[in-house]
């Protein structure tokens, strides 16, 4: 199925602040935990991911850092401020009522 990209860019926010609660994580495996989640379902690019990234940097809910991976290559981690638990659970609340409101008018 095609997820619109209306929906995909709406749902982009709460699902990375989602993972990086988990814990840190960077570019790549971000989008490989989404392709997870969603049972390859949700296909992000790296084009599509990381001006999100920016964004929520620019917002002071994330942060990022350079740390060395298991095969010594630097990457650039990202992790979820206080702000970014803040945000997600603002996030979380809005996304339950509009769940809520679809599923009764869906189940009419």
């Amino acid at each position: 199925m095609n997820v619109s990209k209306d929906l995909i860019a709406a749902s982009a926010t709460p699902l990375i602040l989602a993972i990086l609660k988990e814990n840190d994580s960077y570019g790549y495996a971000i989008i490989k935990r989404v392709k997870e989640m969603s049972e390859n379902q949700l296909i992000w690019t790296e084009g599509m991911l990381y001006p999100v990234l920016h964004r929520l940097e620019e917002q002071q809910l994330i942060e990022s850092y350079w740390n060395k991976s298991e095969a010594g290559r630097q990457r650039k981690y990202y992790r979820i401020k206080d702000t970014g638990l803040n945000e997600l659970e603002l996030q979380k609340q809005q996304w339950e009522v509009v769940h809520t409101a679809l599923t009764r008018t869906w189940n009419q």
